[in-house]
């Protein structure tokens, strides 16, 4: 179901009254669900992910809360359904005040020598041509006053994490880009650099690690929240600009 017109609300017992929007590319696992989750007391939240089931968990969380979730369950590559979703966010509510891109596409580790080509033109294609199209699409949406959020993960150069580091950079240098056109005019732009997490990307580099010392991905995405949260000057937590 990725046709943007089948993106459906589910409205709480009880609304957030803020009337602000925030969009989460990425939402249906890891620091995007718990993303989702932690905005969705003072957003009403627009969760975008391939995975429909995934997504209506993740509803189900947000409701059990008293909050509110319109479910899109599309792919952020499908450049169509990514417009027509702006358009619709645009006819709805005229803004995004909020959005927080945690969508990626982590390759298997390998040799730089022996890329699997497919797989490389999959992290290219959703870790940096898709991160450029939604910027295109979402900065008017967010305005001179909305804020977007960006999460690093540097392994650029590390030995292995060749496809997924070269792509990942790329994106990073992306937000910084606009990070630094749009620092006097907005929308506020904030690369943040979240702690190692218990999280379906780590294990799948990391299969042998301890998982009982990493972060979880709920109790990172308040952290990380919080960081910005009344900030008037530089991030706390951001990558400089």
């Amino acid at each position: 179901m990725t046709d943007p017109d089948t993106a459906t609300e589910n409205p709480p017992a009880s609304a957030p009254q803020s009337g602000r929007v925030a969009l989460v590319t990425g939402a249906s696992r890891g620091l995007g669900a718990a993303l989702a989750e932690a905005l969705a007391p003072a957003y009403h939240v627009v969760a975008v992910a391939r995975t429909t089931g995934a997504l209506e968990e993740l509803d189900d969380r947000i409701r059990d809360a008293g909050g509110a979730a319109t479910l899109a369950p599309m792919d952020i590559t499908n450049a169509d359904a990514m417009a027509q979703l702006c358009r619709s966010i645009h006819d709805r509510w005229g803004r995004v005040d909020l959005w927080a891109h945690a969508a990626i596409h982590a390759p298997a580790l390998g040799p730089a020598g022996y890329l699997d080509l497919k797989d490389w033109e999959k992290a290219v294609t959703v870790n940096v041509t898709a991160t450029g199209r939604l910027i295109s699409f979402l900065a008017p949406l967010l305005g001179e006053a909305g804020r977007a959020l960006f999460f690093d993960d540097p392994r650029g150069g590390q030995k292995f994490f060749g496809a997924y580091g070269a792509t990942k950079a790329a994106q990073i240098a992306l937000a910084q880009s606009w990070q630094a056109e749009s620092e006097r005019t907005g929308p506020r732009v904030s690369i943040l650099a979240p702690r190692p997490m218990a999280t379906a990307t780590r294990r799948r580099f990391f299969p042998g690690e301890d998982r009982g010392a990493l972060a979880s991905p709920g109790t990172e995405a308040e952290r990380l929240l919080a960081a910005i949260r009344g900030d008037s000057g530089r991030d706390p937590g951001a990558i400089p600009g």
